[in-house]
């Protein structure tokens, strides 16, 4: 009788345990699946986009980039500066957690990292560079209600821009709609805020505006816009060091 006593309780918790670890499990794998979806839908397996970068200052000024874009794979995308004229025919590659920025007439390309801004403003070269959320991070399930998931982000390696991410999915379209950046000391970073959902064709539905913000940079804002987007097959060469110059071939 004593025996059962210390039996049926520690069974219930044996169970408890394995059903936690089990819906835990459950959660991650739900989580990263949406994820992956979410990547698929902001950008193809390989493309080609056209977009515009817009810093504001708290004084009213501001200064616009317009750039084209090439991206293969998860892990490879390079970047033509089209305008301004001073920066016409800059170029930036990233491969994995390696960037560079090419300068005409300056000599071989020079390492930059993830969390610079080559062109100021509120994005960094890893916002405007960004690899696909599912190859950075891993995801877990904070909450959810009849429209959207809240997503928990962690990063997979310290070399990350961001230590955690919040992200918000619209459930309907499985689009982003918010992503509040972390650093590693909880310090809230920035938040984008994805806009403007569009149909750029080729299957490719996505938001046409991102917007930033910092607590850090008060009264600076940041949009990214683009303007067209496509499929395009693009080989290995493009995305080296030696094809940095030769960009707007593919134009």
């Amino acid at each position: 009788m004593h025996r059962n006593r210390f039996v049926y309780p520690l069974a219930l918790f044996l169970f408890s345990t394995i059903t936690w670890g089990q819906q835990g499990a459950t959660n991650k794998s739900q989580a990263n699946e949406i994820l992956k979806k979410v990547d698929e839908n902001l950008m193809p397996a390989s493309y080609e986009s056209y977009r515009k970068l817009v810093n504001k200052e708290p004084n009213g000024s501001q200064k616009e980039f317009i750039f084209f874009t090439v991206k293969k794979g998860k892990d490879k995308i390079a970047m033509l500066y089209l305008s301004p004229a001073s920066e016409k025919g800059r170029a930036t590659l990233r491969l994995g957690d390696n960037m560079w920025l090419y300068i005409p007439n300056v000599g071989k390309p020079i390492r930059i990292t993830s969390m610079q801004s080559v062109v100021g403003g509120v994005f960094n070269n890893a916002d405007i560079m960004r690899l696909d959320y599912s190859v950075e991070y891993d995801a877990t399930i904070l909450e959810q209600n009849p429209s959207e998931y809240v997503l928990d982000l962690k990063a997979k390696t310290k070399t990350v821009a961001y230590d955690k991410l919040k992200m918000w999915v619209d459930k309907k379209n499985t689009t982003v709609t918010k992503v509040e950046c972390y650093a590693a000391s909880g310090t809230l970073i920035k938040t984008l805020k994805f806009k403007d959902l569009k149909n750029f064709g080729d299957g490719i539905m996505r938001p046409a505006v991102i917007e930033t913000n910092s607590p850090l940079y008060k009264g600076y804002r940041s949009l990214m816009i683009y303007s067209g987007m496509k499929v395009r097959e693009l080989p290995d060469e493009v995305f080296t060091l030696e094809y940095l110059s030769r960009l707007g071939e593919l134009r």
